[in-house]
């Protein structure tokens, strides 16, 4: 493969990224995920400290749970010529008051558009919480997120099905709506499978 037919260039662009500098407390580490022949395609909302520290999109509690969601193991999670995982924030954003700050909103609109157009394998995309819903769906998205998922079925004949976060801090919607273990998840797996054989 050349260099031209490779996302190696933009990729080292990316994670050399200092456009929010100025406002990362814990200063910039963009971490990202993709190939050219990436099939699926994550989207979440920003790296949280954890991932901050390792640079492994999803390396934490949330991704053990996505993982489990998705039905795949970690080699296959993190193997970039079958997965890629690209955030509305590509840094983490800092956090007040327990939580963590939404995606600085610069990022996406600055990588998304150079980088997500290049990944022509794609067949499906997860948009992972609210911020990832917003960017991949736009005005197709419902009043809350919990709209937007139950709406799942529309959005992924678009080839985009939206999730909730993995976060343990979502347990209560995940029991507030039992639905989505019982009727999506079942569906996530067979998509996701048949995308990645």
């Amino acid at each position: 493969m050349s260099r031209r037919d490779s996302l190696a260039p933009l990729l080292a662009e990316i994670r050399a990224c200092r456009l929010c500098a100025a406002y990362l407390t814990d200063g910039p580490r963009p971490v990202v995920q993709a190939s050219m022949s990436s099939r699926l395609l994550i989207v979440g909302q920003a790296p949280g400290r954890k991932v901050h520290a390792s640079g492994i999109p999803f390396d934490d509690v949330s991704g053990d749970r996505l993982r489990a969601w998705l039905a795949v193991d970690r080699t296959t999670f993190y193997d970039a010529e079958r997965i890629a995982i690209v955030g509305m924030g590509l840094c983490f954003p800092g956090s007040s008051r327990g939580a963590d700050l939404p995606p600085r909103p610069e990022c996406a609109p600055m990588w998304h558009p150079r980088l997500l157009p290049r990944l022509k394998h794609v067949q499906l995309t997860l948009a992972i919480g609210q911020y990832a819903q917003v960017g991949m769906l736009g005005e197709r998205r419902g009043q809350s997120l919990t709209d937007t998922v139950q709406a799942w079925r529309t959005h992924l004949a678009h080839g985009v099905l939206p999730l909730p976060h993995p976060s343990p801090r979502n347990q209560a919607w995940l029991k507030r709506n039992p639905w989505f273990e019982q009727e999506l998840l079942p569906v996530l797996r067979r998509q996701v499978a048949q995308v990645l054989r």
